[in-house]
C-alpha cells in the first residue's frame, strides 16, 4: 500500500494517553500501511518529552515515540512544501487569518505528498486551498 495519510500531532499522540480514542486506535489500525508524519510533527513530539522532567510518563512517552511512533516514515519539509506553505501563508495573513505556524508546515508536507491530514482540530487546516483533511476521533 502507498502512504495516503499524514497524522497530525494531536493524533499519533493519542495512543500514548491514558483512555486514548478507541474509534483513531481501530482506524490507526485499519491504515497502518497507508500513514506517516510529517518532520515539523516528530518536532513537536520530541520537544514535548523534553519539556518532561525525569518521570514515570517521560519514561512511557519516551518509549512510545522511540518504540513505535519512530518506525512510521517521517516526511521532510522541503522546497515544494516550503513554497506552497509562503503562498498559503501570504493568502491567509492578507485576510487577518495567519494559523499557526507549525499547522503550515504540516499542511504543507500534506499538500506536497498528496496527502491528507487526519486531526482532531479541523478547523487549524480547513484554512488552506487544496487540502484535504479528516478527524478520525468520533
Amino acid at each position: 500500500m502507498s502512504i495516503k495519510y499524514l497524522l497530525d500531532t494531536n493524533t499519533i499522540s493519542e495512543p500514548a494517553r491514558p483512555l486514548p480514542n478507541r474509534r483513531l486506535l481501530v482506524l490507526l489500525e485499519r491504515h497502518a500501511e497507508e500513514i506517516a508524519i510529517a518532520a515539523p510533527v516528530w518536532h513537536e513530539l520530541l520537544f514535548g518529552l523534553q519539556r518532561l522532567p525525569p518521570s514515570a510518563k517521560r519514561m512511557r512517552i519516551e518509549e512510545f515515540l522511540f518504540g513505535a511512533v519512530i518506525d512510521l516514515p517521517i516526511l521532510p519539509y522541503d522546497t515544494a512544501a516550503a513554497e506552497w506553505h509562503a503562498a498559503q501563508r501570504a493568502r491567509l495573513e492578507a485576510k487577518g487569518r495567519g494559523p499557526a505556524f507549525i499547522d503550515g508546515q504540516i499542511a504543507a508536507v500534506a499538500h506536497a505528498n498528496s496527502l491528507i491530514v487526519v486531526t482532531a482540530n479541523l478547523a487549524h487546516f480547513e484554512v488552506f486551498e487544496g487540502l484535504q483533511s479528516e478527524s478520525w476521533i468520533g
